[in-house]
Parts: structure tokens; C-alpha cells; sequence
């Protein structure tokens, strides 16, 4: 993306570039159990690193109330060390004395995290005292984290207010897929929406039908809009008291010429658990004492039919029960198609969400899209058409 700077532009060599990265990985018995955040950063930091600046890391991790030697990244600095194959210095803080004096220390090319952003409570709050704490040992800011760019943080917002900033390459790339996904898509778009609510995607919904040309609901979202046709849907998953604004989206996308796609039949089992009995039937005829916990094959081929019809794919949520074997099916089957036509080069396909991005792992095929986006608030809050202060930050003047 042009509107944004990126690396290309930045004059790094000597210079104290202040990196902001996600290291919020999840942890068992005090080492890192999976380390796919901090994989993502190693090309931004080899990069800084390789062209002689020195690369000081901010990062947040957990949600401490104050100093939390529980929630220290001093961990995470052991496991990039040994990802990175060369050494990380760790300060104990992340501004005052101690950060001062490990990034005097810190030479040309070497690498230097800072400790978890969040024992400050003015982090959060984007306080400006605390940003030109952080900035004052920077010359420059690169900020590699998209999955936090959603929030106004001083180490996401403020601090790139106040030096000359940069997008990394994960940020970028990210930024990329997503311009391809709804900015500047090829058309036909298709997007995919799942999950159990339709509440927590009134947003998205909204968003949606103004922007693509067809709009597959699924999942229990699904049951809502065939419960405010009229339908029975029996003892599945239903938002009843949103009948109403299920019309009205409906009624918006009508207008915006963007095509609805919702189940015609459905896999209903009477239990929620794996192997549960189960039979399809028509939505028309769910029984009144069993649940939709998948879409059927009729509903199955439609998408795929969909996704054909389109030269790009934007995908957040399940289309059934997925964890579940075999309501995995409608899920997985649609995945592995989109996954093929993308290898053909018949579609692009952008998806994110955290179940979005289990489902197709599960399926095999995450490798296989465009791009999956692992950040989850920030993925969704883009997909809403909403601004994001860390990426609004970023962009050229």
C-alpha cells in the first residue's frame, strides 16, 4: 500500500529504532508454547538488525494490574533469542533509568526487548507523558503488530506520533492482504461470516453488504435470519430478539444489490457432542426438538458455487459446529475448495478470526489461502470498516 511507509523508506543503520511487536504468546510452565507471534516478527527484526540499526523491542503480554513478575517477557526474550540465533538483551523496563541504560548499551545490529508494556497503566490510556517516555529512546518507529493496532496505545498510537514511522513487513503484508481483501478488491467479493452471534457482527454485517456482491451467513448467525423469515428452527442456537434487525440487514442488502446466501437445509442432531445421530433436512423442516449444528449439502454446494461465481473471498467464522466431528463438514469442505481455486489462481482469499483460523488448520489448508490474518480484534474491527489507530498512524503525510 502506498499511503503507508515501510521499511523501504527507512534509514535505519545506526540509528535506535523502537519496534513494536506482538509477543503475547501463550505459555506452559513458563516457556512458550506456541511460538507463531514471534515467528511473524523475525523478518522485521533481521531486517532492522541486518541493516546495522539497533532494534529495541516493545511488547505487551497478559492484562497485569501494575508490576507482575508473571506477566514479565523476560521468558519470550529466551525463546527469540534462541528463534533469532543471535543474542536479545532484556531490560526490566520499558522506560526510566533501566531502559535507558540497556539501550546506551545496545550496538549497531544487536537486539534489545524492553519489559511488558502493560506494567504501566498509562500505556492504555495512550497517556502523552508516557509516550514521550517511550519515544525518548527511539530515533524512529517501526510497528510490526498489526493484532493491536485496533487499540489507541501509547506504544501502538502515541509513540508513532512522535517519531518518523514505519510499517514492518508483517504489517505490511498484512496491510497488502487486506487492501486485496475489501480496499481495492477484484470483483465478484464474497465473504463468508460465521460464528455463533449475530450480535457480536451487527458492525460487521453492516459493513459487509454496503462492500461485497455476496454474503454467505452461517453458522448459529444463520439460525437468527431463518428464525425472522419465519422458519422453525427447533432448539438450535437463536438470537430471537434480533428477528428484527436480521430483516433489516437483509432489507439494506437488497438495496446494495449484495446477494444473501443462507442455508437451504441443515445437519440436525438432538445432542451436542461428537458422533451425535443426526439427519439433514430442509429448513423448512427442522424437527422442533433437535438442533442445526451444521449446513447441509445442498447449502454446501451453493457456497461453492458462490465462491466460483467470485474473484475474492473474505472469510470470518465457522459455518457449523466445526469442532465437533462430523459438523466439521461444511466448514471443512468449503475451505478446501476455496483452497484449490486459490492455488489455481481463480481466487483471492483472505480469512482471520481465531475459530476461523482453527477451522482451517483443521482442514489443512490455512497454508493454501491468500492470507489468514491471526489478529482476531483487529481483523474483525477492519472487516467492520472501522479505523485503526496503530495503521491510521502510519500513514504518509
Amino acid at each position: 500500500m502506498t499511503s503507508f511507509r515501510t521499511l523501504d523508506s527507512a534509514d535505519v543503520a545506526g540509528k535506535r529504532a523502537l519496534v513494536r511487536v506482538d509477543l503475547n504468546v501463550p505459555m506452559e510452565k513458563g516457556k512458550v508454547a506456541d511460538a507463531t507471534r514471534i515467528e511473524r516478527v523475525l523478518p522485521t527484526i533481521r531486517e532492522i538488525a541486518d541493516k546495522g540499526g539497533k532494534v529495541i523491542l516493545l511488547a505487551h503480554f497478559g492484562r497485569p494490574k501494575g508490576v507482575d513478575p508473571k506477566e514479565s517477557l523476560k521468558p519470550v526474550a529466551v525463546e527469540l533469542e534462541r528463534r533469532l540465533h543471535k543474542p536479545v538483551a532484556f531490560a526490566e523496563d520499558c522506560v526510566g533509568e533501566k531502559a535507558a541504560a540497556a539501550v546506551a548499551a545496545l550496538q549497531s545490529g544487536h537486539v534489545l526487548l524492553l519489559e511488558n508494556t502493560r506494567f504501566h497503566p498509562e500505556e492504555e490510556k495512550n497517556d502523552p507523558t508516557f509516550a514521550k517516555a517511550l519515544a525518548a529512546n527511539g530515533d524512529l518507529y517501526v510497528n510490526d503488530a498489526f493484532s493491536a493496532a485496533h487499540r489507541a496505545h501509547a506504544s501502538t498510537e502515541g509513540v508513532a506520533r512522535l517519531l518518523p514511522s514505519f510499517a514492518g513487513r508483517t504489517m505490511q503484508a498484512e496491510l497488502e492482504a487486506l487492501g486485496k481483501g475489501l480496499d481495492k478488491p477484484k470483483k465478484p467479493v464474497v465473504a463468508i461470516v460465521g460464528g455463533a452471534k449475530v450480535s457480536t457482527k451487527l458492525d460487521l454485517l453492516g459493513n459487509l453488504v454496503e462492500k461485497v456482491d455476496a454474503l454467505v451467513i452461517g453458522g448459529g448467525m444463520a439460525n437468527t435470519f431463518l428464525h425472522a423469515q419465519g422458519l422453525n428452527i427447533g432448539k438450535s442456537l437463536c438470537e430471537k430478539d434480533l428477528a428484527a434487525t436480521a430483516r433489516d440487514i437483509m432489507q439494506k442488502a437488497e438495496k446494495a444489490g449484495c446477494a444473501i446466501i443462507l442455508p437451504v437445509d441443515a445437519i440436525v442432531a438432538w445432542h451436542f457432542e461428537a458422533n451425535a445421530p443426526h439427519q439433514t433436512f430442509g429448513v423448512d423442516a427442522i424437527p422442533k426438538d433437535g438442533m442445526i449444528l451444521d449446513v447441509g449439502p445442498l447449502s454446501t454446494e451453493r457456497i461453492r458455487r458462490s465462491l466460483e461465481d467470485s474473484s475474492t473471498l473474505v472469510w470470518n467464522g465457522p459455518l457449523g459446529a466445526f469442532e465437533l466431528y462430523p459438523f466439521d463438514a461444511g466448514t471443512a469442505e468449503t475451505a478446501r475448495h476455496a483452497a484449490r481455486l486459490t492455488k489455481e489462481k481463480k481466487l483471492i482469499s483472505v480469512a482471520g478470526g481465531g475459530d476461523t483460523v482453527a477451522a482451517l488448520n483443521q482442514a489443512k489448508v490455512a497454508d493454501d489461502f491468500t492470507y489468514v490474518s491471526t489478529a482476531g480484534g483487529a481483523f474483525l474491527e477492519w472487516m467492520e470498516g472501522k479505523p485503526l489507530p496503530g495503521v491510521e498512524a502510519l500513514k504518509a503525510e
